[in-house]
């Protein structure tokens, strides 16, 4: 592959993607702000030691997809390909954040995972990240619920996608129900896929998620974990579903549902949609109360979830339009130099200009228009003589003569 290429499963993010890109990321940010949502950002790579014990050494992310290598001080560090495990362990570092319970968290940025890439799958992509840590109450899981179905409906995706949630249950049910599906798995292990009897011992809760044909069929009859719930598993999930109710954000049960990571308890839910292809899952997560302890921090509840800014960019509707700039044709070295200083003038108004730096009137007139321009402002030295300039409407093709210190009202008006 030509060096001039980027890495396989990278990819540029060019001017109008990047507009999508920045649409999806601001308009997640306001609505978690609405939420009380403060946001903050962790390091790209951290001790490979802490996603190993976050995520769980037994997981696809961890066993196969993280990007490790060891630093010249001969320390071994993992680009992150998830954030809740970074936010949980700045959360035990910075023992400020203890003092601020409930903590409500929001951040962007680039992922690493050694994925096989595709549509809406990449090998740097970039997530949406909500946190509340400090909050054991289902009305957490509401909250990160609601902010996440909010952002799809501002996006314009919401309609185009199903809620479906499910318990995992607290660790004494999660270990009951292990149990369970590990007798029923064995009493099928010649049917399982090679990854699932590899999984079988030690993650059995990830054969229910196989996209293999031959495991699906074994899947069908299953032990559900909604059978082998304890009753405060049962209260909780019950008091989850009546408050997504209660705020109007309609769910389906999905008893099938486990998150990919070894942090998950009680809440997991997923956005799924149909609009792209085999990669449905559009924002996910749960719950995750063991994990700061998990991490050496105090035993501190937790709930988030993440979505792929690449997949939102792929559904959401086309952002609003950047604001028609204002061009400029001065003509000749004076006016040149004095349409530097009222272009500052402008902008610092709030008014978008584009400056050429060549060409006659002929051409700058063409890439006013190529630009989208809204107007043109014209100065010669006849101009400058009077204090004036000629102000062009493009849409309208008016000219008229405007006072260069009035060109603020005029554009604006």
């Amino acid at each position: 592959m030509s060096k001039h290429q980027p890495v396989r499963g990278t990819h540029d993010l060019l001017p109008d993607d990047y507009r999508r890109f920045a649409h999806v990321v601001d308009t997640a940010r306001d609505v978690a702000r609405l939420y009380g949502y403060r946001e903050m950002a962790t390091p790209i790579f951290e001790f490979t030691e802490l996603f190993a014990r976050g995520i769980g050494e037994t997981t696809d992310v961890v066993s196969k997809e993280m990007y490790t290598f060891a630093d010249r001080g001969g320390e071994s560090l993992t680009l992150r390909p998830e954030y809740t495990a970074g936010i949980c362990r700045a959360f035990v570092s910075n023992g400020e954040l203890t003092q601020q319970l409930p903590l409500k968290l929001f951040a962007a940025g680039p992922m690493f995972r050694y994925e096989r890439p595709q549509k809406g799958r990449q090998r740097q992509f970039h997530q949406i990240d909500l946190e509340v840590l400090g909050a054991p109450e289902p009305g957490a899981d509401i909250e990160v619920i609601s902010v996440a179905a909010d952002i799809l409906d501002r996006l314009g995706i919401l309609e185009r996608c199903v809620l479906k949630v499910n318990s995992l249950g607290d660790p004494e049910c999660r270990g009951v129900y292990r149990q369970v599906l590990v007798d029923y798995y064995t009493g099928h292990i010649d049917k399982l896929s090679e990854e699932s009897k590899n999984r079988l011992q030690r993650n059995p809760l990830r054969i229910l998620d196989s996209k293999d044909e031959g495991d699906k069929a074994i899947n069908a009859n299953a032990p559900s974990f909604t059978d082998h719930l304890n009753q405060a598993s049962r209260d909780f999930f019950a008091a989850v579903k009546d408050g997504l109710t209660a705020s109007g954000v309609p769910f389906e049960v999905d008893p099938a549902l486990v998150r990919g990571l070894d942090y998950y308890t009680h809440t997991a839910f997923e956005f799924v949609t149909t609009h792209l292809g085999a990669q449905g899952t559009v924002l996910g997560g749960g719950r995750y109360d063991g994990l700061i302890a998990e991490l050496g921090g105090p035993p501190t509840a937790g709930i988030g979830w993440a979505g792929g800014i690449e997949r939102l960019m792929m559904l959401c509707n086309e952002p609003a339009p950047l604001p028609r700039p204002v061009a400029f044709a001065p003509l000749g070295p004076a006016a040149e130099a004095k349409a530097l200083a009222i272009a500052r003038t402008l902008r610092r108004a709030g008014i978008a200009v584009e400056q050429d730096y060549r060409g006659n009137m002929k051409r700058r007139m063409q890439r006013a228009n190529k630009l989208g321009a809204r107007a043109v402002v014209i100065i010669g030295d006849d101009e400058l003589a009077k204090g004036m300039a000629q102000l062009k409407d493009l849409d309208s093709g008016a000219q008229r003569e405007v006072a260069l210190d009035a060109l603020v009202d005029a554009l604006k008006g």
